[in-house]
C-alpha cells in the first residue's frame, strides 16, 4: 500500500505542476547557469512567481467590486438601517489594506524562522481560540462566539489557527520522519492537537472551520509521505467521527435534511432558504449573467449575500461565464502553489515544500466547499469564498499563507541560481 500511496502521490504532482511548467521542462526545478556557465559568484533571484500574484489580484479586486455589489442594498432592510450603502465596502478595503501591509511584512520572514516558530504560533493561536469563549471577550454575532472586538474591527481567531496548525504539521513532519514506520507512536500528539481545536471550535461552534483545519491536517500527512493503510484508517475516523457531531446535533441533522428536499414547504422557508435562494440567484444568470449590479437575490431575499453566498451573487450578475472564470482562477492558483512546493522538496527543503503544499490544499479544499455549497452540490456551511468574501480576518490570514508561499518561492529561485537564504 505504501508503494501505491507514494505513485498516486507522485502522479499528483506531476499533474498539479504540468500546466505550470514550461514546454521542455523534465524537472520539477529550473537550475540557474551563471555560475556553471562562467565561474562567477553565485547570484541572488530576487523575482518571484508572477502568476500566483495577479491571480491574487484579481480575485481580491473583483471580491471587493462583488461585496459592494452584494451589500448596496443592505440598508433597505430594517435590521441593517444603521449601515449606509458603502459600510461593507469601506470595512472591507480597509481590511485590504492592512492585510496588504501584514503580507508585505510575513514576506520579509525567512521559511526558517517560520519552522522555528511553528509550535508557538500554534500555542498563541490555541490561547487566542480559548479567550473567544470567555463572556465578554468573545463577541456573539447570530448564535455563535467567534470574534474577538478590536475597537472599531474584529478578529477569528479561527482563521488563525488554520494558518497556524499547517505550520506545526509541517514541522511537526520534519521533526518525526519516523511516522511512516511507527505511525500511531509518531502521529497522536499531532492528533491531539487537532483534537484540541475541534473541542474549541466546536464550543463556538465553528464545525466548518474544524473541517477545513482537518483536511489541512490530513494533507500534510499525505503530502508527507504517510503510509497509505495507515492515512486511509485515520481518514475513516475523521469521516465517523463528523458524522457522530452531525448526528448528535439537532439543527445539523435539520441542514442535511433541508438540503436533501431544499424546496418542500417547511424547508423552503426555514433551513433550506439560503441554498433554495442561491440557486434561484445562479439560475437566474443563466450564461452571460444579468450584469453587474443587477442581481435581484441580493435585495434582501439571499441572506449572507456578501459573504458564505458572494458566489450566487457572481453567478447571477455574471453567469456561467463568470462562475467558470472563478473556478479557473482558483485552479490555477492551487497549481501554482504545488507546483512551488515541489520545487522546495525537490531542493531537499521539506518544510517550505508541505508548507507551500498545504496551503494550496487549504485554499483548494475551502473555495470547493463554498462553491458546492452555493451551487447546492454540498449541504449549507459557514465558510466563505477565500480571497473574494467579506471577512477582514479571513482575508488577512488568505494574504498572509500567499505571501508565505511567494517567500518560499523566492528563496527556490535563490537556491537554484547558486544564491543563499
Amino acid at each position: 500500500m505504501s508503494r501505491v500511496a507514494a505513485s498516486f502521490s507522485q502522479r499528483l504532482g506531476q499533474w498539479f505542476g504540468h500546466l505550470a511548467t514550461p514546454a521542455g521542462d523534465v524537472l520539477p526545478v529550473r537550475l540557474g547557469t551563471t555560475r556553471l556557465a562562467t565561474g562567477a559568484a553565485p547570484t541572488t533571484v530576487q523575482g518571484i512567481d508572477q502568476a500566483l500574484v495577479w491571480v491574487t489580484v484579481v480575485l481580491l479586486l473583483w471580491g471587493l467590486v462583488m461585496v459592494y455589489s452584494a451589500s448596496i442594498a443592505m440598508p433597505d432592510n430594517p435590521r441593517f438601517a444603521k449601515y449606509t450603502h458603502t459600510y461593507f465596502l469601506l470595512r472591507h478595503a480597509l481590511w485590504l489594506f492592512l492585510a496588504f501591509v501584514t503580507a508585505l511584512l510575513a514576506y520579509q520572514v525567512p521559511l526558517a524562522t517560520w519552522e522555528k516558530s511553528a509550535r508557538s504560533l500554534f500555542v498563541v493561536s490555541l490561547v487566542l481560540l480559548a479567550l473567544v469563549l470567555i463572556p465578554h471577550v468573545g463577541k456573539v454575532v447570530y448564535g455563535a462566539r467567534r470574534w474577538i472586538s478590536l475597537g472599531p474591527l474584529s478578529f477569528q481567531p479561527s482563521e488563525l489557527v488554520k494558518l497556524t496548525v499547517l505550520l506545526y504539521a509541517a514541522d511537526y513532519m520534519v521533526r518525526k520522519m519516523a511516522v511512516k514506520e511507527r505511525f500511531f507512536h509518531a502521529v497522536w500528539p499531532m492528533g491531539a492537537a487537532v483534537a484540541v481545536v475541534g473541542v474549541l471550535l466546536l464550543a463556538e461552534p465553528d464545525m466548518g472551520a474544524f473541517l477545513v483545519i482537518a483536511v489541512i491536517a490530513m494533507g500534510i500527512l499525505f503530502l508527507g509521505g504517510v503510509n497509505a493503510r495507515m492515512f486511509f484508517l485515520i481518514a475513516a475516523v475523521l469521516v465517523l467521527a463528523f458524522a457522530a457531531i452531525i448526528a448528535s446535533s439537532e439543527w445539523r441533522r435539520e441542514r442535511i435534511f433541508a438540503y436533501l428536499d431544499p424546496w418542500s414547504e417547511k424547508n423552503a422557508l426555514e433551513k433550506g432558504y439560503q441554498l433554495t435562494h442561491a440557486l434561484i440567484a445562479v439560475g437566474r444568470g443563466e450564461v452571460f449573467g444579468v450584469g453587474l449590479g443587477g442581481s435581484v437575490e441580493k435585495l434582501n431575499w439571499l441572506p449572507e449575500a456578501h459573504t458564505d453566498f458572494l458566489l450566487a451573487v457572481i453567478g447571477e450578475e455574471f453567469g456561467l461565464l463568470g462562475l467558470v472564470l472563478v473556478i479557473g482562477l482558483f485552479l490555477w492558483m492551487v497549481r501554482r502553489m504545488m507546483y512551488i512546493g515541489r520545487q522546495a522538496i525537490a531542493l531537499e527543503r521539506v518544510f517550505s515544500g508541505l508548507v507551500a503544499q498545504g496551503v494550496a490544499v487549504w485554499m483548494g479544499f475551502q473555495a470547493f466547499i463554498n462553491m458546492g455549497v452555493n451551487l447546492g452540490a454540498l449541504p449549507t456551511k459557514g465558510l466563505t469564498l477565500p480571497l473574494m468574501s467579506y471577512g477582514g480576518s479571513a482575508i488577512m490570514v488568505n494574504l498572509v499563507a500567499i505571501a508565505v508561499v511567494l517567500k518560499i518561492d523566492q528563496e527556490n529561485r535563490s537556491l537554484m541560481h547558486g544564491g543563499r537564504v
